[in-house]
């Protein structure tokens, strides 16, 4: 989020029309209409360079390369965000499932979903579609 001269957060926010400008089709299918990208198809699934995961499409630190794991899936999984504030969950119900739903705590893109079968230290698998992410490499 960006800081204020107080201290205090800024959510980004833009219109739908705003976001189509400046993402790819494939990332405003994922971010802003809540897509998935296809299994072991995505740029970063098998990054290992160390770094930083940002938001792709408002830039916001989300994952650091050190909890990123192999986890099978063919998306990019993480055990932790990088700030328990750098992302939010939501109840998702759609597809006759029962999940949690990740968002960018900045700008609300969809990043992909979280579940509690990822390694320790934390027991949870943050499942994040590539097309949400940017890598910055360290």
């Amino acid at each position: 989020m960006a800081e204020l001269q107080d201290g205090t957060k800024q959510k980004v926010r833009k219109t739908e029309a705003e976001w189509r400008e400046l993402l790819t089709p494939e990332q405003f299918h994922v971010m802003r209409e809540k897509g998935t990208e296809r299994a072991f198809t995505g740029a970063l699934v098998n990054n290992h360079d160390d770094g930083t995961y940002h938001c792709g499409a408002c830039n916001a630190p989300l994952f650091k390369s050190d909890s990123k794991f192999e986890s099978g899936s063919g998306w990019p999984s993480f055990w932790e965000p990088v700030s328990p504030d750098a992302i939010e969950a939501h109840e998702d119900r759609t597809h006759g499932m029962s999940r949690v739903e990740v968002t960018c705590a900045t700008c609300g893109a969809h990043l992909g979903h979280v579940f509690p079968d990822g390694p320790k230290p934390t027991g949870q698998r943050f499942c994040i579609n590539s097309a949400s992410l940017a890598f910055e490499k360290k």
